[in-house]
């Protein structure tokens, strides 16, 4: 599993532009944190639907990264949001990630979005990445050993 750490100066250094912080990385999940800024609020004192899916995207990738290792070319192929209720303006975005599914091509996995110091999400993300078909050999990681035993298969 690669480290917080790791991550987050990966995050730091390839995407700059992300205000995400990455919070918490566990072997089948992530957390991470955006605060939230005027620029991002839409009529009627809401966060925009945009940052929360860039939140949902951030999270997923961030997790992913700490189950296989560092693979930047693992690209985004489905993000489907579905708006629970509304998130406060005030506040910051927290996203936390759990992984369903981890193949050798695709990892499925969901967010809860949360308005900070709420127990209640304001969106649930479902998303899959592509993983590249030589990303086994650039990691190195450990993780990929587990993945021969779960072979991705349809139905």
């Amino acid at each position: 599993m690669t480290t917080q750490q790791e991550v987050a100066a990966f995050i730091a250094a390839e995407f700059p532009q992300t205000k995400c912080v990455v919070r918490e990385i566990s072997p089948g999940g992530a957390t991470v944190f955006h605060e939230v800024g005027p620029s991002e609020l839409r009529p009627g004192g809401t966060v925009s639907g945009p940052v929360l899916m860039g939140v949902a995207d951030v999270a997923l990738y961030v997790a992913i990264l700490g189950r296989i290792g560092i693979v930047p070319l693992a690209v985004t192929t489905s993000l489907t949001i579905n708006f629970l209720r509304k998130p406060a303006a005030d506040r910051g975005i927290i996203g936390v990630c759990k992984l369903l599914k981890t193949g050798r091509s695709l990892v499925v996995g969901e967010v809860s979005l949360y308005s900070e110091g709420t127990t209640e999400p304001v969106a649930h993300v479902v998303g899959t990445y592509s993983i590249p078909p030589d990303a086994r050999s650039q990691t190195g990681s450990e993780a990929w050993g587990a993945l021969d035993a779960q072979p991705f298969t349809r139905g």
